[in-house]
């Protein structure tokens, strides 16, 4: 494990990661940039200065987990663990090739350092639902981070979930909710308000936080925070830009599900420069 990344750091990393996911998307032709970019400092701060983790030995029992929950965010994942160590960055230009580890979707099966075969919305909760509780029984000391997008919070397993974590007391838990306002049709007000956001968490037993998604320090503040809550789930609401770090897919729906071309890619690069 290497040494916690300093604030500089860890925002120089997050660029870097908006790089591969950009190039990543555009050599594959296909992808979800918005909503990679949108959570990247989430992600970037959690491998980088949060997590224990050792890419040297995936499987180590005491490591702390990151369940990727909007699955379909796969390149700023993939850019993480390949910055980390987990693999050659040269891999991320296979993203979505054939016979490539690096699909569409995580599959654990497939790539070390990927906690969960993850892409059908509203599942990732219940699966570190179970490494909270599995943590327990095994008494280790681990934290499992679940990182979830606001579209898939219109799913009734999110609600079952966040349910039966507070009746359970699951502390070591901590969700991070990449609020970017956006899902794959229109906004998230315009397809099923889940306003209040804050209050829904709390008033099914989670202790909550409201922080910007962009800003490490916060971010970092509030992973403390919740790593000291005991006998509850903890829920980071991080309120975020849906492409956010290139001024033509900020806010910009389009690219939830569409690559950057060729040209489009350029300009992006320039900008990340």
């Amino acid at each position: 494990m290497k040494k916690p990344a300093s604030l500089d750091e860890l925002k120089a990393k997050a660029k870097l990661i908006r790089r591969h996911i950009i190039e990543m998307t555009c050599a594959a032709g296909s992808g979800h940039p918005g909503g990679s970019l949108s959570a990247t400092e989430i992600v970037t701060a959690l491998y980088f200065s949060v997590m224990r983790h050792d890419p040297k030995n995936p499987a180590w029992p005491d490591r702390d987990r990151l369940i990727l929950s909007k699955g379909h965010a796969s390149p700023l994942l993939y850019a993480a663990l390949a910055e980390s160590g987990y693999f050659d960055p040269k891999l991320l230009l296979t993203f979505r090739k054939l016979g490539s580890a690096l699909q569409g979707h995580p599959d654990r099966r497939k790539l070390a350092g990927v906690e969960a075969s993850t892409g059908s919305l509203g599942q990732g909760l219940s699966i570190g639902i179970g490494h909270a509780l599995a943590r327990r029984l095994d008494q280790k000391s681990y934290y499992t981070y679940v990182v979830m997008s606001d579209g898939e919070t219109n799913e009734g397993q999110i609600w079952e979930a966040a349910a039966m974590a507070a009746h359970h007391k699951t502390d070591h838990l901590i969700a991070i909710l990449d609020y970017n306002k956006y899902q794959l049709d229109d906004s998230t007000t315009a397809i099923c308000n889940m306003e209040p956001m804050v209050e829904k968490w709390k008033s099914f037993g989670w202790y909550v936080e409201e922080i910007d998604g962009h800003d490490p320090e916060q971010i970092l503040a509030a992973v403390k925070i919740a790593q000291n809550v005991k006998n509850q789930p903890a829920m980071i609401v991080a309120h975020t830009i849906k492409g956010k770090g290139v001024s033509f897919m900020e806010n910009n729906n389009h690219f939830h599900g569409v690559s950057p071309t060729q040209e489009e890619m350029e300009r992006a690069l320039k900008e990340l420069s």
